[in-house]
């Protein structure tokens, strides 16, 4: 069993940036891929980013690229989402996903692929 813990979340104004964290407890966390995702009211759950185990591979929604990075310091347990250029769309729950390593990236993308979740912490940005 992994338990993940995000925090990080608040209340930004356009322009601004956020750090988001998701620690991680329970089994070795560096042998999980990590995802975020986020959902806004009335929508899907949809993909954000993700970092494989070793934190050699990143990948992201194009709606946050270039603006939003991944990262990961396993011997820290934790893995982050620096958000800048936040805009008023990126107004959302964000929740970090976990499952055990993989090759198969193609399944990094799909929230019904992952084992664990996390709470979940709320990211509000004001125009």
């Amino acid at each position: 069993q992994v338990q993940l813990v995000e925090s990080g979340g608040g209340l930004v104004q356009a322009g601004g940036s956020l750090r988001l964290s998701c620690a991680a407890s329970g089994r070795t966390f560096t042998n999980y891929v990590v995802a975020w995702f986020r959902q806004a009211p009335g929508k899907e759950r949809e993909f954000v980013a993700a970092i494989t185990s070793s934190g050699d591979n990143t990948y992201y929604a194009d709606s946050v690229k270039g603006r939003f990075t991944i990262s990961r310091d396993n011997a820290k347990n934790t893995v982050y989402l620096e958000m800048n250029s936040l805009k008023p769309e990126d107004t959302a729950v964000y929740y970090c996903a976990a499952r055990p390593r993989s090759p198969f990236s193609f399944y990094y993308t799909q929230d019904h692929w992952y084992d664990y979740w996390g709470q979940g912490t709320q990211v509000t940005v004001s125009s």
